[in-house]
């Protein structure tokens, strides 16, 4: 994208179109601007629609944020890292090789579901035949559970998504070497030269894998390719919300014999009925009880929670 200097002294609209540290790039109507916050405060994601005052060399202040649609964002006891703001679908990438973590999927699934996001599963790498089954078996608990997923190959095969994020304003998320920027590259061929541009501005290449970064799609949609996940903490959600979370659950929430069931050992528990009679997978009730805990424990750590 050209940068253009803008016009000191007004504020112009803007969108956020990548996040690193203190530092901001913002799309502007002909161009973009090397953005900062006033303050000591950095609380913008890519997404997020801005209102910015240019200083007339290439940069400005973020003075305002825009009432956001929504956030995706992950946190454990003591830090939180916000992710996108204002999409309408998640991503989630995941491929033949190496293994994928069913654990993680579950985790930027109930992301998805606690801000009402669309969601999409994305199995890349699906050339390698003598691998795809083990891939399609570990996804089984989620297409049954009606989430779709797409089988592709990035390197020849990205097309197939084109149709998916027509409109849509879309963030891959995934583990590292699922291959998200080769699919964001295939997907969008100037994604290199604006990566390269941003990382010759910072004068640091290390940027080029470790920040978010928004590329415009037709017909006022967006993609954001994101760093890789190893972990995807949900300490900001309420427990009870975070059962909401798994969709297999809510026919069931609210039919507990206690109002304040844990859904561990207490009798007339309709979750762990459910679980017993077939209804929720074992699989999908250990990744709630794996999440409910990390919760438990990162409120015990922060009472701030």
């Amino acid at each position: 994208m050209k940068r253009r200097p803008g016009t000191a002294g007004h504020r112009l609209h803007g969108l956020v179109t990548a996040a690193f540290g203190r530092h901001y790039e913002v799309l502007i109507d002909g161009g973009c601007l090397q953005g900062y916050p006033r303050g000591k405060k950095s609380v913008f994601a890519c997404g997020d629609e801005v209102d910015i005052a240019p200083h007339g060399d290439g940069q400005g202040a973020i003075e305002h944020l825009h009432p956001r649609r929504n956030l995706l964002w992950r946190s454990d006891a003591f830090r939180e890292k916000l992710i996108a703001a204002n999409l309408t679908q998640v991503v989630i990438v995941v491929a033949t090789e190496p293994a994928f973590s069913d654990l993680l999927v579950s985790r930027c699934l109930c992301a998805a579901e606690s801000q009402d996001l669309k969601t999409l599963i994305v199995l890349n790498k699906a050339d390698l035949a003598e691998r795809l089954p083990a891939a399609r078996a570990a996804l089984a608990t989620f297409t049954a559970l009606g989430y779709r997923v797409v089988e592709l190959s990035a390197l020849a095969g990205a097309d197939t998504l084109r149709p998916l994020l027509a409109g849509e304003r879309s963030i891959l998320v995934g583990q590292s070497g699922m291959g998200k920027s080769t699919l964001t590259n295939a997907l969008i061929p100037e994604a290199n030269a604006a990566t390269r541009e941003i990382s010759s501005a910072l004068d640091s290449g290390k940027h080029t894998t470790t920040f978010a970064r928004l590329y415009p799609l037709p017909d006022e949609g967006w993609l954001i390719d994101s760093p890789g996940l190893q972990a995807f903490g949900l300490a900001h959600l309420e427990p009870d919300h975070l059962a909401e979370c798994f969709v297999e659950f809510r026919p069931h929430l609210g039919q507990c014999r206690f109002r304040d069931c844990r859904h561990d050992t207490e009798p007339g528990c309709a979750l762990r009925a459910a679980l017993e009679a077939g209804a929720i997978h074992p699989r999908r009730f250990e990744h709630y009880r794996s999440i409910r805990g990390e919760i438990a424990e990162a409120r015990r750590l922060n009472p701030g929670w």
